[in-house]
């Protein structure tokens, strides 16, 4: 590990309808006695003086949690492609990790893992699993927000096939690696 990783800001991204939980907002919900957004929030906040929620509603809860808290700028829910966007216009900092409001058991040394491979490369480093890219677990450069946003007036809405357009720096992570687990169905609460 280098002695110092570049600083970067931090994009959780909560902004989604929420529908494989009937519609509430999964950051908001609660796992071990507290918001699933929480857990996400203790592993990053030493990481950042810029921790940056992307929602699209209930932003006065989410706030708690962070910085700041952007919303989309279409309202109709259109994706993590769309929240990075909006994320990337208020990060101060060129790196910027971006993890999912539900992945409760993300720990630092994953991210730091990230960190040093984008920093390596000077590219965006995402995990990888069973051949499968992963972006909700990703470190990207802030540079990339016009390309991103070309893609989007493009018509592309897929976070992962607008950044596979640019060079990926793959972090290997096992099949069943837990800390990769997405909380997105209510019996997974029950864990």
């Amino acid at each position: 590990m280098p002695a110092a990783l570049p600083p970067c800001s931090v994009l959780i991204l909560a902004g989604g309808r929420g529908q494989r939980m009937g519609g509430r907002d999964k950051g908001l919900l609660p796992w071990r006695g507290e918001p699933l957004v929480a857990h996400i929030q203790r592993v990053v906040r030493p990481l950042t003086d810029d921790l940056v929620i992307s929602c699209n509603r209930n932003q006065q809860v989410y706030a708690g949690f962070a910085d700041c808290c952007v919303g989309d700028e279409d309202r109709d829910y259109p994706g993590p492609l769309a929240g990075v966007i909006a994320g990337l216009q208020v990060v101060r900092h060129e790196w910027v990790v971006v993890l999912a409001c539900d992945s409760p058991l993300i720990d630092r040394e994953l991210i730091d893992a990230l960190r040093q491979l984008a920093a390596a490369e000077e590219a965006t480093a995402m995990v990888s699993q069973s051949g499968y890219w992963q972006p909700m677990f990703s470190v990207l450069p802030r540079r990339l927000k016009p390309v991103l946003q070309q893609a989007w007036q493009n018509g592309e809405r897929s976070l992962q096939k607008a950044l596979s357009q640019q060079h990926l720096s793959a972090l290997e992570c096992a099949a069943d690696d837990r800390r990769l687990s997405n909380f997105n169905n209510p019996a997974l609460l029950d864990l």
